[in-house]
């Protein structure tokens, strides 16, 4: 009896694995390293099993087939891939319209071939690390909400559980008013719009394209209230909000 190969010499607990060869049509059982595992499936030409939970985490094990009458096969390497798990990203989310750099962080990322981002898509990956690899998150073109929560997962042998690792995806935000529209330093001024989600900075620029941050305070995601702040000239400028999205258009204000 002679087994001469497997379909895959990888995998992990639960694939389901068939060994080719001849003389098979007796085999009791499958000796994976110091398992023994009942085949699923036995004809004369073909033994399919599964690989068994009591598998190590990781490395190469020998696997070979057992007849009824006590003969045993040569033996094949078969290497058990650990099942990734991601732990975290570098940031928490990234522009719809222009995606971004991203780092996957968790375990068992050495045979990653990819990163999905759930209903997003797939970005082909080839990590140099097992616990983290950088890729560039697609944009998120056809995004109709201001927020779009993906999942996501690495395939590195498996596939990491959905759900454990998030990011969003942000439209830009865009200012509708502001009230009033005018005002000089240290005034309250109340900016209205949409998209004012994880808003990051507040930015006034004045008559002569100067620009300063300003300190905010946001109510709701479509209004703020920001200080006007010092050291503008007068005249009449403007005032953008900006969060991860990206930047919103530049509505006017005139500071006095």
């Amino acid at each position: 009896m002679v087994d001469t190969t497997t379909t895959t010499n990888q995998g992990k607990p639960g694939d389901t694995v068939q060994i080719n060869g001849t003389a098979l049509a007796t085999t009791t059982r499958v000796n994976f390293g110091s398992a023994s595992v009942t085949p699923t499936g036995v004809t004369a030409t073909q033994v399919t099993f599964v690989v068994p939970s009591t598998a190590p985490c990781s490395g190469q094990v020998s696997v070979s087939v057992t007849s009824s009458t006590g003969a045993i096969s040569n033996a094949l390497p078969f290497f058990v891939i650990a099942s990734p798990t991601t732990t975290g990203l570098s940031v928490t989310c990234v522009s719809a319209a222009t995606g971004g750099s991203v780092t996957l962080f968790g375990t068992n990322f050495l045979s990653g071939t990819q990163v999905g981002l759930g209903t997003v898509g797939n970005v082909a990956v080839t990590p140099t690390q097992p616990s983290q690899v950088t890729f560039t998150a697609p944009a998120n073109p056809g995004q109709v909400g201001t927020v779009s929560t993906q999942p996501v997962t690495i395939t590195a042998g498996g596939v990491s559980p959905s759900g454990t690792t998030l990011i969003d995806y942000c439209l830009a935000p865009a200012i509708t008013s502001v009230l009033p529209t005018s005002g000089t330093t240290g005034d309250q001024i109340t900016v209205n719009g949409t998209g004012f989600v994880g808003v990051d900075t507040v930015t006034f620029t004045d008559s002569a394209a100067a620009t300063a941050t300003a300190v905010f305070t946001p109510v709701s995601y479509t209004q703020l209230v920001a200080t006007v702040p010092g050291g503008l000239a007068t005249g009449a400028g403007s005032i953008t909000v900006h969060t991860c999205g990206g930047n919103s258009n530049a509505q006017t204000f005139t500071v006095t």
